[in-house]
């Protein structure tokens, strides 16, 4: 968001502002396109236990500084792990991922993902997992996880089904192709789409409404519509975790990581 855009890399990963009962949390790492790393993931997480236990907390919206909601994963970092062939960079990324999706999803407080920019892999399953999706004309999305080798996360293979249905999840899976904010929006991946001056201020405009309201109710309603699924998104997520380590240590995840860094189209195997 504009306050945020220009936030300076020596900063926190995670930026926290509040104004009322509203609390604004940005992905703070612009240079990168707020690709997720250890560090930003385990941030994320640990703010949300916090606010989820703050009653004086009604709403919280999540976004990006600069030109990004999220990139995904951080390949650059993720790659290095990949060429020494072990796990040990991934799998911590993906737990906290883990834990941070089902906060969001079970946590009291309403959450509205504002996305103004490139939502993509675990990026685009982040903005899912809130419980409001707002985009930008600006903003694209993306389940780009087969362009490099690798299984959807952060609950993906949970959530888009849900909203698009299993078909149309199949393509955007197996594709990994970037889709534009309207057709996110006819598919009903996003509640609304603004032009990108009016983002901001309706993201504000909805969140000031929610925290208004009755606390006690609206609470209750998000625990009858997303906290009753903590189980099975429990269990999507493990099988996730499982599955993308597997792929994670293919030939096929190699080269497609190392293609995705030298720019190039890459030469999958099937192995």
């Amino acid at each position: 968001m504009s306050e945020t855009a220009k936030a300076a890399a020596s900063e926190p990963v995670l930026l926290e502002t509040r104004r009322g009962g509203i609390v604004t949390l940005v992905l703070n790492r612009p240079e990168k396109l707020n690709a997720l790393n250890n560090e930003l993931a385990t941030a994320l997480i640990k703010t949300l236990t916090q606010l989820e236990e703050d009653a004086s907390v009604h709403v919280v919206i999540l976004t990006g500084a600069g030109r990004a909601f999220c990139a995904g994963g951080d390949l650059g970092a993720i790659g290095k792990g990949r060429l020494t062939g072990g796990t040990k960079d991934l799998e911590p990324l993906l737990r906290s991922g883990m834990q941070a999706v089902l906060k969001i999803r079970t946590m009291p407080q309403p959450v509205i993902a504002v996305v103004q920019g490139p939502a993509a892999g675990a990026g685009m399953n982040i903005a899912l997992a809130a419980d409001i999706r707002l985009a930008s004309e600006e903003a694209t999305f993306g389940e780009n996880f087969a362009r490099v080798g690798l299984f959807p996360d952060y609950g993906g293979t949970y959530f888009l089904p849900q909203l698009v249905g299993p078909a149309k999840a199949a393509e955007l899976f197996y594709t990994g192709e970037m889709i534009d904010a309207q057709t996110a929006l006819r598919l009903g991946i996003v509640n609304h789409v603004y032009p990108a001056a009016q983002l901001e201020s309706a993201a504000k405009a909805l969140a000031e409404k929610i925290s208004q309201g009755p606390a006690v109710s609206i609470r209750a309603i998000k625990q009858a519509v997303f906290g009753a699924q903590e189980k099975e998104l429990t269990h999507a997520l493990e099988q996730e975790v499982r599955r993308q380590i597997h792929c994670y240590l293919t030939e096929d995840c190699r080269e497609g990581i190392q293609a995705f860094l030298e720019k190039r189209a890459p030469k999958f195997q099937g192995k």
